[in-house]
This record gives C-alpha cells, sequence and structure tokens, in this order.
C-alpha cells in the first residue's frame, strides 16, 4: 500500500471528493483505484472562513511501484510503513523465568495497565497491586467526595484503578518520539476495549470519563484471562532490597496487609501523587531526584466563545467539535505561563487524595457538551524554587493545597475569583456570567494569596496578553479556581537508559508519570510498553 499524506479538502466536502483527490493526486484511472482507508485526519482552522480537513490516507491500487517511481519527488507519497507492534526478541511465552517470581506490577493507571497487559501477553503473568478500588467503587467513591464532601485518601481522583487518567478528558494524544509506533498499540488496545474507532485516526482523540470506566474494566479482564492477577485495596508499605557493593536488588514487595510476595521485578506504576510510596523510596535508598512542574489555577469560559473564537463561522460543526486551545506567554519576569490539560465542555473537578488540602483538576465526557470549557493555567517552576530534600517539592504541592483549604472557607470547597478581579488585584464578592462547575462548591476570594509572588505576577500579565492569540480571551467574569499543583510528578525516580532499571536498584523498573517519565495518558501507556519489554528482555537473560 501507499501512504498518502497532505491530501487537503474543504471542510464540508462530499463523500465522493476525497477518492476523486486520490485520483488526482497519484494520476490513475478509476479502475486502478482498488480502495483506501484514513489514517489520520487533522484540521487547518488558521481561516476561520475556509477551514480545510487534512488527510493521510492508506492507499490500495495497481501499479503501486511505478507510481512511487513516477512521482518519487512527491515527498508526501511512500510506501506505507509498518505501524503494527512486534513483542521483544526473548520476551514471548518461551522465556525462561522463574514461574515462581512473578513480575510484580504496582498502580493500575494506563502505565500499570498497559505493562501488565504486554507482560501477560507475552505469558508472564503478573501480578497487579492497586493500592484503590475497582473503578466501579471508586467512582462511587469520587463521585460521593464531590456530592458530600467525604474524602477516602484511598479511592478518589488520585487512587484507584485506571489511575488520574480516568477523571479527565480522556486525551490520547502527545508529542513524545515513538519510532516504533507504540502509541498506536495504546489506541489499538483502547479500541478493542471499547473505545471509538475514530481515535485511530482523528488528530487529537479523547475518550471521555464514561467510557473510560468501561475500558478499564475491559483491558482488567484481558490481563487476568491471560494469567495475570490484579488485586484491589493492596497498598504496597515497603519493598525488600538487598543492598550490596554494585547497588541494591529487589528481593521482594511488602503490603500493608502484612503479605510478602517475593519478586526480583517491580513495575513501579504509581502515578504523581503516591507521596507515601516516595517517601518509603527515599528511605530505602532508591535515588530520587527533584524535578520541574507547573503549578497555577483552572479557567472556565463559555464553551461557545471558544469555539467561536477559534472556528468563527464553522463554529458547531459536528467533525470538528468543541474547540480547544493551547496558549503560552513569558513574562517579564522571566516567567513562562501556559495552557495545561485543556478540557472542551468539561468539568473543574476536585481532586484532593489529602485530608484538609485541596487540588483541583479537569475532566469532561465523550461528548464535550458541558457549558464551560476550562483548562489549567499554570507557571512554570523548577528546584531551585523549593531547595533542599529531594523530597521538597512534595513538601511545596503540600503547602499550596494546605493554603487553597483555607482559603476556600474549609470543607473542600474551592477558592475562585472572576479572571477581571484577579488581574485588578481586588477580592471577587459575586459571580458573574460564568457560573463555576467545580463541585461541591466554588467560594469566592482572592486568589493573590494562593500562590507565591511571581506565579501570581505572571499571570496577572499573561491573562490579557493571552486575549492577543484569542480575541475574547481575557474576559472579566471568567472563572478562575484554585490550585493546580499537579500538572507532573515533582520527582524523577531515575533509570538506566539501556535497561530501564532505577541507577542503583536492580529490579525496580521506574515508570510512567509517578517516576518522571511521561505526561497524559498516552505517554504513560508508551512508556508502561517499554518498561514491560524491558523487564521480558531482564527475566528472560
Amino acid at each position: 500500500m501507499l501512504r498518502l499524506n497532505e491530501v487537503k479538502l474543504p471542510l464540508d466536502h462530499a463523500e465522493a471528493a476525497l477518492p476523486a483527490a486520490i485520483l488526482a493526486r497519484l494520476g490513475i484511472e478509476a479502475a486502478a483505484l482498488r480502495g483506501y482507508t484514513v489514517f489520520k485526519r487533522s484540521y487547518d482552522a488558521r481561516k476561520r472562513s475556509a477551514i480545510q480537513l487534512i488527510y493521510s490516507l492508506d492507499v490500495e491500487c495497481d501499479g503501486e511501484a511505478a507510481v512511487l517511481a513516477r512521482l518519487q519527488h512527491d515527498r508526501h507519497l511512500a510506501p506505507t510503513p509498518d505501524t503494527s507492534y512486534h513483542f521483544v526478541a526473548g520476551g514471548a511465552r518461551a522465556a525462561g523465568h522463574d514461574k515462581n517470581q512473578r513480575p510484580v506490577v504496582i498502580g493500575t493507571g494506563p502505565c500499570g495497565l498497559f505493562a501488565a497487559l504486554i507482560l501477560a501477553q507475552m505469558g508472564l503473568r503478573p501480578i497487579v497491586l492497586e493500592r484503590g478500588k475497582t473503578v466501579r467503587e471508586r467512582t462511587k467513591d469520587t463521585f460521593g467526595f464531590w456530592r458530600k464532601r467525604e474524602l477516602n485518601p484511598e479511592s478518589n481522583v488520585q487512587f484507584g484503578e485506571g489511575g488520574a487518567g480516568t477523571f479527565s478528558d480522556g486525551k490520547l494524544y502527545s508529542q513524545i518520539k515513538d519510532p516504533k509506533h507504540y502509541g498506536r498499540k495504546v489506541l489499538t488496545e483502547f479500541v478493542k476495549a471499547g473505545a471509538p474507532e475514530e481515535i485511530m485516526y482523528v488528530s487529537k482523540p479523547h475518550i471521555g470519563t464514561f467510557r473510560l470506566v468501561k475500558m478499564v474494566e475491559e483491558m482488567r479482564a484481558t490481563i487476568t484471562s491471560l494469567g495475570g492477577e490484579v488485586r484491589f485495596e493492596s497498598k504496597v508499605a515497603d519493598i525488600d532490597i538487598e543492598q550490596g557493593a554494585n547497588g541494591g536488588q529487589v528481593r521482594a514487595v511488602l503490603l500493608a496487609s502484612g503479605e510478602r510476595i517475593e519478586t526480583r521485578h517491580v513495575v513501579l506504576a504509581i502515578g504523581h501523587s503516591a507521596r507515601d510510596t516516595f517517601e518509603m523510596l527515599h528511605a530505602r535508598g532508591v535515588y530520587v531526584e527533584a524535578k520541574p512542574f507547573s503549578i497555577g489555577f483552572r479557567v472556565e469560559h463559555p464553551q461557545s466563545l471558544i469555539d467561536q473564537c477559534r472556528f468563527g463561522p464553522s463554529a458547531g460543526h459536528p467533525i470538528l467539535g468543541a474547540a480547544d486551545y493551547k496558549l503560552v506567554h513569558h513574562a517579564a519576569n522571566g516567567r513562562s505561563v501556559y495552557s495545561f490539560c485543556m478540557c472542551p465542555g468539561g468539568t473543574v473537578v476536585a481532586a484532593a487524595s489529602e485530608p484538609e488540602r485541596l487540588v483541583t483538576n479537569g475532566m469532561s465526557q465523550y461528548s464535550r457538551n458541558e457549558r464551560n470549557a476550562n483548562s489549567a493555567i499554570v507557571v512554570g517552576i523548577t528546584p531551585a524554587d523549593y531547595p533542599g530534600h529531594p523530597l521538597a517539592g512534595v513538601a511545596f504541592q503540600r503547602e499550596l493545597e494546605s493554603r487553597a483549604y483555607v482559603l476556600g472557607g474549609g470543607n473542600y470547597d474551592a477558592p475562585g475569583q472572576l479572571m477581571g478581579d484577579f488581574v485588578a488585584g481586588r477580592a471577587s464578592t459575586r459571580l458573574g456570567g460564568v457560573i463555576p462547575s467545580y463541585k461541591p462548591a466554588v467560594h469566592l476570594t482572592d486568589l493573590g494569596a494562593a500562590l507565591p509572588e511571581y506565579a501570581i505576577t505572571a499571570m496577572r500579565e499573561a491573562f490579557p496578553a493571552f486575549d492577543k492569540q484569542i480575541k475574547g480571551y481575557y474576559q472579566p467574569d471568567a472563572m478562575l479556581t484554585g490550585v493546580e499543583t499537579r500538572t507532573s510528578s515533582p520527582i524523577r525516580i531515575k533509570r538506566r537508559d539501556d535497561d530501564l532499571q532505577s541507577i542503583n536498584t536492580r529490579g525496580l523498573f521506574p515508570a510512567g508519570e509517578g517516576a518522571g517519565y511521561a505526561g497524559g495518558i498516552l505517554s504513560a501507556g508508551v512508556d508502561g510498553i517499554k518498561v514491560a519489554e524491558a523487564v521480558a528482555l531482564s527475566m528472560a537473560g
């Protein structure tokens, strides 16, 4: 087959326009075209009055070699590459591993799920340990927190089957380099588990929370059907690490229940909020270092405003859906302010995992049909802003989250402020036209006390500046809700490049967002696949 890229057509093109465009580009007769499939579809909305769809197509036709030779100077035409997943050599079912030493995967977020799935597909029967509950039970606890303010520290937006990605927009796009097409494997497995087929070809695929719930259950069923074992409410309290002249070697994991599981291969897919586990690892001598992350607020605008700003007369078109945006501003004080985890047609959610600390996140369903658009607007910070201990970033997050809890009046109401009041430096006393979506409730106040002065100064400069990128973005009654502190892990559990094991602890495979090696559902799933391959090769060796 041939991969034909950059096929551009109007937004409302007729169905027959696509094969006609193929015939014109390849210079062939209709009888020579055997078929085609859409590999990718994106859009170009730079001209709002003339939005174009851009296709990448896999085409089957007569005389493909001759077509390639005739069009050899067309850089948008090539043989279709192999994007199928291939299991690593030595990692298949024939691997000569000790059947009494099964690999252990800690965590069932996207990274842990894909690590466990790949290990199971290779016949290595992983044991998967999750501190939280099944996704259905976890959903009840999370919705209970939003309605009744009753926080379960082990079952919430951060902890439980599916990880933090379950209560999100379900975005499945990333900017990672992926030469082995692991991302395609992630999408393929998601479709098998019930995701819509369109995630395989749309440029910015997403799933939404309710669909993710069912998919996570299907993936768990696949893992267990292949010999894996998934245990819930099984918190890892400690890891037995034997220290030697050349560093440590994992011997076992110890559960809070007192159970000991012997293993020499542990995938550490714990997510970015397992702070007690970070502390345990550091105490056991595992190398941990502080890393940059970002802090800020959630901002809500009417989705109709964002649609109109981005798509003009095509706003509301079913192919385009709810509009998103991406913004960045470099402030005069040297700080970068940018949008993060933008959720079109979604809600701002309570994402706390520790008592009397308040955190926000964004979530939307597949339909993205809620009234407001929301996004985190955050300021980048580095370990220079929280110097000292490798876990100083955790302490810094906790300080801001405790401060937000107090500013919200306690009881998990979030502190909020109108954008115009925030920029002007005055407390908000009543809502404008944008009704906040955060539950349990929003307490109007002055968010100027929620973050360090350098962050507040940069954000006050950024909001009016963003209006130059999206006209109407600086809306005085747009809603700000605090605080967003868990954009990424505040630590990195450093690993070797060659075998992906901890740089000073053999048998420990740090993975995903919590270890500082991913940022989002897709990249976390890809990292889970890479680490699973490394485990399989280690066991086979």
